[in-house]
């Protein structure tokens, strides 16, 4: 017989009984359950958080193995969104978990984002449109929006609350040219120091045109960790959260911790240099 109480009484120590009401009664949206997503997802459930609203349009396939959480033999060809919502109620039962299986639009990211508290972003780096929309309602609602991104065997997370710098200002989005240029842009706005860099064997894995590149597990673990941790502080409202212009990076690979701070956001001369120099590479 499941109970919330004993499910969950190891966390407490961490938390305090008072505090674990609050995670019980949060509401957290994620956008996107493949590869970070889906670990976050099952991260915050096992934390005791129990109310979701989850959205994902894609279904697993085998080429997911290497890294994404409900990617199994028995999953192949059936919705993440489902998959995660059936495994985070394996985990509790009495989650309630609300699924948008055809994605996050414009038509329905007001009910999205009803009565959430925090939203979770795991949509698939190359879907811009997709996360303009959720990155622009979460800011006029004032929620808290996290991404931390795999790269290479280490993690960049990048948070916006009401009090940061805004994402357009931060990223610079609307003065771009094209869908490549916001991607250059979201990867140098999210990892400014490219720690990854000098063990990426074959470079030619990497493909924005293509919109493909490669993955570890290990960094999906990392983003999860370090994603979920600050969720916990923003919910509990305790401790200090890096909020932009700054982020935080850390290389399992490297063993390195940095947090750049980006004063002016990729609108900044050394920003504005990394992306003349990015662009010429992929062009």
């Amino acid at each position: 017989m499941f109970d919330y109480d004993n499910a969950f009484s190891r966390n407490i120590g961490w938390i305090t009984h008072e505090e674990k009401e609050i995670i019980k009664n949060t509401k957290i949206a994620i956008a996107g359950l493949g590869g970070a997503g889906g670990e976050h997802a099952l991260t915050l459930a096992r934390m005791g958080f129990q109310n979701f609203h989850f959205s994902d349009f894609d279904e697993f396939e085998v080429h997911n193995f290497n890294r994404q959480a409900g990617a199994f033999m028995s999953t192949v060809d059936r919705p993440k969104c489902t998959v995660m919502a059936e495994m985070v109620r394996d985990i509790n039962p009495n989650a309630q978990v609300k699924e948008f299986p055809g994605g996050v639009t414009k038509d329905n990211v007001d009910d999205f984002f009803d009565g959430v508290d925090i939203y979770v972003d795991g949509i698939d780096f190359f879907a811009l449109e997709a996360r303009k929309t959720v990155y622009q309602k979460a800011q006029d609602k004032g929620i808290p929006n996290l991404l931390a991104a795999p790269i290479g065997m280490g993690v960049a997370l990048a948070i916006f609350t009401k009090d940061s710098m805004s994402f357009d200002d931060y990223y610079q989005f609307s003065s771009s040219k094209n869908d490549e240029e916001s991607y250059i842009k979201l990867l140098i706005g999210l990892a400014p120091v490219l720690m990854h860099r000098d063990y990426l064997v074959d470079p030619s894995s990497a493909n924005f045109k293509e919109k493909r590149g490669p993955s570890t597990p290990m960094a999906i673990k990392l983003c999860s960790g370090l994603l979920c941790s600050n969720v916990l502080k923003l919910v509990l409202n305790r401790g200090d959260v890096v909020v932009a212009p700054k982020v935080t990076q850390f290389d399992g690979y490297k063993n390195k911790l940095v947090f750049p701070h980006l004063r002016w956001g990729n609108k900044g001369p050394i920003q504005r240099i990394k992306f003349g120099v990015a662009k010429k590479a992929v062009s």
